[in-house]
Formats: C-alpha cells, structure tokens, sequence
C-alpha cells in the first residue's frame, strides 16, 4: 500500500509538471499582447516596455518559465496584472465559494443519476427507459449556456420564480443565506451531469443484475428492496467513482460558463475575466488549481475502489 501511494504521487506530480508546461506554452503562445491588454490599446512604447520589464515578459520563455516554476515552489503564483492582487489571495477567496457551487451540483447530480440509472437498469427497454435515455441524451447534448440561458428563460423571466442572478455574497455562509439564488446555477450543472452519471450506472447496473449472486439473493427470498440496495447499489457504484474523478475538469468548464452567465463570484469567473484580459498569472493559478485537483481526485477514486469492492487491494 506504501509503494502504491508512493508510486501514485510520483505519477501525480510528473502529471501536474506536464500541465504546469503545457498551460505555460499554450498561454504565452496566445495571440495578443498581455501588456496592451492590460495598460489598453492607447499605451505609449514607454509604458508597454516597463510593465514587460516588470513582470519579466522580455525575458526568453525559459526563463519565464523557470521564474514561475520557483515562485510557485515558495506558494507564490504571482500577481494579477488586472486587479493588482497576490493570485494565490485571489484564489484563495473564490476557492470556498466554488466548493459550494461544485460540491452542491455534484451531490444534486448523484442524488438523481444513482437511483435513476438502477430503476432504468430494472425497467431496461421498457417504454420509460427509452424516454428517460432520450432525456439523458438531450441533456448530455446540450451546451451549458444555452441551458443556463433556457432556464433564466423559464423560471425567472416567465415564471418569476427564481432569481436570475446567483448570490452576490464574498462568504461561503453568505452564500448559503440565499438558497433561492443558487437553485439555477446548481441546476444547471447537475442536469447536464446527470446525463453522463445516469448512463454510466444503468450500464453497470444491468452486469451487476446479471451476476450469480444477485439470483442468490432472489432465490434466499431476500426482498426486492434489499438486493437493490446493499447488493446493486455498491457493486455498481465503481464507474461512477471513477467517472467522479475524470469529470471534475469537465464540471470545473461549465462551471466558468455558469458562473459568468449567473454572475456568480467563483473561480469560473475570475478564470474568464483573466482569459479575456490576458491575465496570465491568474490563467497558469487557475488551471494549475485545477490540475491538482483533477489529480487527487483520481487517486481518491481509485483508495475508494478498495473501500467498495474488498477483493481490490492496492499493493506492492
């Protein structure tokens, strides 16, 4: 188990140096001018000369990239050149607040997709199940903003009974006091990974419910309920563990798009507003964040494979 979690960090962190250069690359390869962007397109020769100087922009991109590398060993990822704020201070404050809005999706999202894809997996090829695929599919298909937009649409403007922008408040309890407020952007993300969710545990569902000791359980006389539940449920639960992992970029995307299309006070929206700014600082903060936290979430999910299934063992 030691050497597995040794050997898994290692891997962890070649991954993570990998996106670090890439995401340094792919960023300063951008078309544009970050200095002009920032200063605006009336800033003298002079000016655009001294903000380059300043943040090391005249340097070659080695250098650069070997400066960002021993900022960030020391917890320093630089300074926003828009709002003149310390990165990691600027990451630090939307962290907790997209904490809320991910963790709230995702819990809604599983909530849904787990008992739904087993009820398919039970009712497959019945009239509901090829209704209930078709909405998954719908679902699934359907860009972020446009549902976003759909729902503001329905529920706001039509119906007036939510509001179309999310919570405005800088705290994690601020945000909460105003659950109304986050009903759509939560929404929003749920649906859309409901779809994914749903027909990863109906496939599942369906090898589990054809394995030996399901007709075992039946044949005992165990009731319906209780194979479902202690039987299927678990059994089918490690694709949507690993699914968990790999999704969290994808949540993490069409987060940025609901949060500008709400207004909601996250990393999302920090993360566009730097992206059409040419922020750079908080561009590599943000998808650094990111990678980290897709990384750890994969491990997590596979420590979680020994938990739900004991024949799997993680070890030398």
């Amino acid at each position: 188990m030691t050497w597995y979690l040794l050997r898994r960090v290692g891997q962890a962190a070649a991954v993570v140096v990998g996106v670090m250069i890439l995401t340094f690359i792919m960023i300063h390869l951008e078309p544009g001018n970050a200095a002009r962007a920032t200063l605006g397109i009336r800033a003298s020769a002079s000016r655009i000369a001294i903000f380059n100087h300043t943040y090391g922009l005249d340097q070659p991109l080695y250098r650069q990239f070997i400066s960002y590398v021993a900022q960030v060993a020391r917890g320093n990822f630089g300074t926003s050149y828009s709002m003149q704020q310390p990165v990691s201070t600027l990451i630090a404050q939307r962290l907790p607040r997209d904490a809320v809005l991910l963790g709230l999706s995702t819990a809604a999202a599983l909530a849904i997709a787990l008992p739904l894809g087993i009820y398919q997996a039970v009712r497959r090829n019945s009239a509901v199940d090829h209704l209930l695929t078709g909405t998954s599919f719908t679902l699934y298909s359907m860009p972020d903003f446009f549902f976003a937009i759909l729902l503001i649409a329905l529920f706001s403007v039509e119906f007036h009974l939510l509001p179309p922008e999310a919570p405005q408040a800088t705290s994690v309890g601020g945000i909460l006091a105003d659950p109304r407020a986050l009903v759509l952007p939560v929404l929003t993300l749920a649906l859309v990974s409901v779809a994914s969710y749903s027909r990863y545990m109906r496939s599942s569902a369906i090898d589990v419910l054809a394995q030996d000791y399901i007709r075992v359980a039946r044949a005992k006389g165990l009731p319906e309920r209780l194979v479902l539940s202690r039987h299927v449920l678990r059994n089918s639960l490690l694709p949507i563990v690993t699914m968990v992992g790999l999704s969290l970029p994808t949540i993490v995307s069409g987060a940025v798009i609901a949060e500008e299309v709400f207004n909601y006070p996250g990393m999302g929206l920090l993360f566009f507003h730097a992206a059409t700014s040419q922020d750079f600082p908080v561009l590599l903060g943000s998808t650094l964040i990111v990678g980290v936290a897709t990384v750890v979430g994969n491990l997590a999910a596979d420590l979680a494979y020994g938990v739900l299934d004991p024949r799997i063992r993680h070890g030398s």
